[in-house]
């Protein structure tokens, strides 16, 4: 359905003809020239004449309709489609991800490659992003601090794609995992009760930040919000020795500063669960998990898409204009042109 958000517009439309109406004709004074074969030129001219009445009425045919596109441009068309009702049942999902530096290490293993943490979590969690129909999804990003990078919304792509965008370090080196969890119950308090979830995602230990994860996990205790932790990282990498041959090499526990016991007080706290994740395989299989959980009641919501229109009439309005004035360079010329012929 086509619909003028500003139809008080068109009531500008007779604007043109009042202003020719009622301000005076301009004054221009010619001299005269008294010849005595004025008739035999007049009847030569009287083709041209008759082409010239022509050119005029074309020309303003041509400035009603500009003037009407742009009044139909002002007036904001748009078309509304066909009504859509959301889904009614659903939760309130927040992700909390840590881009603290830790989380470049190269320990999770793609196949034969090597890949970040940052990069298995961008791939597993934007899978799961797509999954969750009916969710309305938020996406928290901590390291030294916890900012919101997308409030609670069903617009799932949108979501994924910030996190595909969030960058390692840009939140700080450290990790608030307090912070992220207080954020998080600031933006989940108001929604139903038997929706609120939150999923947090790390690799480390908290050493930044205001709130200690044990207060924060009380305080989404409190606001009925469960939290399931996630831990990221290998137990084991094998590190190269001399020149990247076996000569010298030996295996490290890069997850050794992965504070377990403080994100599984976290999950027991909140009746949430605390999960391990040393590879992409592993993570993609948590997340599968998560996907089971079961949707809850929510207020249906109905909206219509809207698309605007407007710049179609202006772009005639511009294409006229521009038609017209190519018209008024070109006919003096042609004029021009056939006068020696005569």
């Amino acid at each position: 359905m086509l619909e003028l958000i500003w139809p008080a517009v068109f009531l500008a439309l007779p604007l043109p003809w009042l202003v020719w109406r009622l301000l005076p004709p301009a004054q221009a004074e010619q001299s005269a020239l008294r010849v005595p074969f004025f008739s035999s030129w007049k009847e030569l001219q009287g083709g041209q004449q008759m082409s010239a009445t022509r050119a005029r009425l074309l020309s303003l045919l041509v400035l009603v309709l500009i003037w009407l596109s742009l009044l139909l441009a002002a007036a904001r068309p748009t078309w509304i489609g066909a009504s859509i009702t959301l889904p009614m049942e659903g939760r309130d999902l927040l992700l909390a991800v840590d881009i603290s530096g830790s989380m470049m290490i190269e320990d999770m293993r793609v196949g034969r490659n090597m890949a970040t943490r940052v990069d298995a979590v961008k791939y597993v969690v934007g899978e799961f992003i797509q999954r969750r129909r009916g969710d309305r999804i938020g996406l928290i990003l901590f390291g030294s601090q916890a900012y919101l990078q997308a409030p609670l919304t069903f617009d799932g792509t949108t979501v994924k794609r910030f996190l595909q965008e969030a960058q390692v370090g840009f939140a700080g080196k450290e990790t608030a995992i307090g912070d992220a969890i207080g954020l998080s119950v600031k933006r989940l308090r108001q929604r139903p009760a038997e929706s609120r979830v939150l999923i947090l995602l790390t690799d480390g230990v908290n050493n930044a930040g205001a709130v200690s994860p044990r207060a924060a996990a009380r305080l989404a205790a409190e606001n009925g919000i469960r939290v399931y932790t996630v831990g990221v990282g290998a137990d084991e990498l094998k590190q190269a020795g001399i020149f990247g041959s076996s000569f010298g090499s030996r295996t490290v526990n890069p997850s050794r500063d992965l504070d377990e016991d403080t994100l599984q007080l976290i999950a027991d706290t909140t009746g949430g669960k605390y999960f391990r994740a040393r590879d992409p395989a592993e993570l993609a299989e948590i997340y599968g998990l998560l996907d089971l959980l079961e949707p809850v009641d929510q207020e249906a919501a109905t909206y219509r898409p809207r698309q605007s229109l407007f710049h179609w009439p202006l772009a005639v309005a511009f294409c006229l204009s521009c038609l017209l004035a190519a018209s008024q360079l070109i006919r003096p010329a042609m004029l021009s042109a056939e006068r020696p012929g005569r």
